[in-house]
């Protein structure tokens, strides 16, 4: 028996890769070669990667998150998956790879920038065939992540999100960059399958070739679906179907670390929009996530909870 979507017990259902960050921070956190020893602030063993933050960030804000996704058999592994399972997320669908190790990436970040080195280790195995058809009839919407750091499971998303829209499912996708920048790799088959995407602005731009992020949105958007771009510091926009641009500033926060903001970002429009809330609405909430979500180093430890999200929003 099929469950109505408002009956079934997973909120968001996220696939994609799963790894964790070691995040290096100070004022300049740029190695010197030659065997050169640097004094930096801090370096952190944090949950990482673009969809297990975004999971992590739902989670936080009440939905009820499961995710799919492959990790090695070793300590980073199990602290990953043991990350996610204290946050309150089902990864009993999560796939344990005995032959290969769980991915890593170590973050330099100076809290306005940072930079990203990545061993890719199980990051880019997780299929369309780990998602258990059980487990889409249970969930309302599905997410997938990182686009780009997995191509094997990007030729694989057109079908997945046709079969999650006959599950009853709704879906939403984030490119994130394309270490290639190729910009292709199948990305517009897949966005024609999503009711949802959600890139930042240079990859919107980089996507369409269009200098203009609102522009490029509206290209994605193609009358179609909801387009949502990070904007960073400026806030965010959305086009939906219908075409009309939406902008919402950011909140005025300090950074200590941008690591995992846009993801953060997503979690908090995906809770708004699937309440079905307004498009500006959604953005807000997204853009309080995001904003907050930078208050503490990695990408997981700042996210807010609803009731801080929505304080954030409230004037005065």
């Amino acid at each position: 028996m099929t469950l109505p979507p408002g009956d079934r017990p997973i909120d968001l259902l996220v696939v994609g890769e799963i790894n964790p960050d070691v995040v290096v921070t100070a004022d300049d956190p740029v190695p010197v070669f030659g065997q050169a020893e640097r004094i930096v602030d801090g370096i952190r063993l944090v949950p990482g990667s673009s969809s297990v933050i975004t999971a992590m960030g739902a989670a936080r804000l009440g939905l009820r998150v499961a995710m799919v996704g492959v990790v090695g058999d070793d300590a980073l592994g199990r602290f990953m998956l043991e990350a996610m399972a204290a946050r309150g997320i089902d990864v009993s669908a999560c796939r344990v790879s005995a032959d290969r190790p769980t991915g890593a990436s170590v973050i330099l970040g100076n809290g306005t920038d940072r930079a990203i080195l990545t061993a890719a280790g199980t990051i880019a195995d997780v299929r369309a065939a780990d998602v258990p058809p059980s487990l889409l009839a249970m969930a309302r919407h599905l997410h997938v992540g990182s686009f780009f750091l997995q191509p094997g499971l990007a030729a694989e998303v057109p079908a997945l999100f046709d079969a999650a829209h006959a599950a009853g499912l709704t879906t939403s996708l984030d490119p994130n960059w394309d270490p290639a920048e190729r910009w292709g790799g199948g990305f517009a088959a897949a966005a024609t399958e999503a009711d949802l995407v959600l890139p930042n602005a240079a990859e919107a731009c980089r996507l369409t070739g269009l200098g203009d992020p609102g522009a490029a949105a509206r290209s994605l958007a193609a009358g179609r679906r909801t387009v949502a771009v990070k904007l960073g510091a400026d806030g965010a926009l959305g086009v939906g179907p219908e075409g009309a641009t939406v902008r919402v500033p950011a909140l005025p926060v300090v950074p200590l670390d941008t690591t995992g903001a846009g993801d953060s970002f997503d979690a908090g429009f995906l809770a708004a929009w699937l309440e079905g809330a307004p498009l500006a609405d959604a953005l807000r909430l997204a853009a309080a996530c995001g904003s907050l979500s930078t208050r503490a180093a990695g990408g997981t430890d700042g996210q807010a909870t609803r009731a801080e999200a929505e304080a954030a929003l409230r004037p005065g």
